[in-house]
């Protein structure tokens, strides 16, 4: 039983395989810079990389590529050997709670709230074209990253600004990396030996993207992203939260509302402060005494820690905080600072484990968990539809 998972982007689109009986990734990949002169697909198989150049002028032909590859590697013949293709949806908007079967319906559903991620959903909905003109007969299911998120209580997912801009508009918070938060929470719960339902958990998911959630037994009732992945911590090229007088105040100077969304999206975060976006060489220049580097690193883990602080005054109580994604996987040092002074909530890091990247790195004292789980979207959507596809 196969699925083959699909993340498309405008120029992109990320992949992997799945045997769903040993939940074995066959093969994941990548084609990039899709329309452009010159395109790169690269892919790993059997402990093997492989990178090759060439020339891919859409969606359509990259699926070709990505196919062909499938067949001469001998991972699959035809696309009627696959049990369904998952795609990855950024914005459901609030139409769709959970997976769900792609037909006309919900893919115009889907078109028409692509307003509300106008650089992540029309890329999505190009893979969903793609791979339905390619596979026209196999079951396409979407996986929404906001999903997860629908769970939210009203006095938490909305905003205090005039309701008609709710109705009328669906100006609310939605959130983000649903996918990666509940996969990594059901972890949890597997390693603390508890069903999910019966626990109450904080998830940090840190990539250059980041956001924070709330889980309580197994529900997310509140994270960081709001209605675009703009809000929140910190993060590579984002500023997250900030004062929203400050965009009236640069207008007013003259700055258009192109040039400041670009520059909150693009030139904030880590970048704005310090010029990196790449949490190791912003570590690396904060180790040899850059200052701006210093600065970034100390607010971006400051940040985490009050979303940490009032996460746990929503929950009441906490049985683990995870640290997920590329920095919350590897970076040791993040973990340690933003778990600092933190033992009158009953958090307390044991460095040794920390540094070494162990599973728990909590002390026996600690009243609460401190878990690194590594992150599988792709498995959690090739999982998503497959029980889709199953009626479940």
């Amino acid at each position: 039983m196969k699925i083959l998972v699909l993340n498309s982007g405008s120029s992109s689109i990320k992949y992997a395989l799945f045997e769903m009986q040993s939940k074995a990734a066959l093969i994941t990949g990548l084609i990039e810079r899709i329309g452009e002169q010159a395109s790169v697909h690269s892919y790993h198989v059997d402990s093997h990389d492989s990178k090759l150049d060439m020339l891919i002028d859409t969606h359509q032909q990259g699926l070709t590529v990505i196919f062909n590859a499938l067949s001469e590697l001998g991972l699959i013949e035809t696309s009627t050997e696959l049990m369904c293709i998952g795609h990855r949806v950024v914005h459901g908007g609030e139409y769709f709670h959970q997976p769900t079967l792609i037909d006309e319906q919900v893919l115009a559903n889907i078109k028409q709230i692509s307003n509300l991620a106008p650089l992540h959903n029309p890329a999505n909905i190009m893979g969903i074209e793609a791979a339905t003109a390619y596979a026209e007969n196999i079951p396409q299911v979407a996986i929404f990253d906001t999903a997860f998120h629908q769970t939210m209580p009203a006095y938490a997912y909305q905003y205090a600004v005039p309701q008609a801009w709710y109705i009328e508009n669906g100006v609310r918070r939605y959130g983000f990396h649903g996918t990666s938060h509940f996969y990594v929470a059901k972890q949890a719960a597997v390693y603390l030996h508890k069903p999910l339902d019966a626990l109450n958990l904080i998830t940090l998911h840190l990539g250059n993207g980041a956001s924070v959630t709330a889980i309580s037994q197994g529900k997310s009732v509140d994270t960081s992203m709001g209605m675009t992945p703009l809000e929140g911590v910190m993060m590579g090229t984002r500023s997250g939260d900030l004062d929203p007088a400050i965009i009236f105040y640069l207008q007013r100077l003259g700055f258009s509302a192109e040039k400041i969304e670009k520059a909150l999206n693009k030139e904030s975060g880590l970048k704005g402060i310090c010029n990196e976006n790449d949490m190791r060489a912003v570590q690396k220049k904060a180790a040899a005494g850059d200052e701006s580097a210093q600065l970034a690193l100390a607010m971006y883990s400051y940040r985490l820690k009050k979303y940490m602080g009032a996460y746990s005054a929503v929950l009441g109580r906490v049985d683990a905080i995870i640290f997920t994604g590329g920095i919350g996987e590897n970076a040791a040092d993040i973990r340690q600072a933003c778990c600092a002074d933190l033992s009158f909530m009953g958090i307390e890091v044991d460095k040794q484990a920390n540094q070494q990247g162990d599973y728990n790195i909590s002390t026996d004292n600690s009243r609460v968990k401190v878990l690194v789980i590594a992150t599988n979207e792709e498995l959690e959507i090739a999982e998503q539809a497959m029980l889709c596809v199953q009626g479940q």
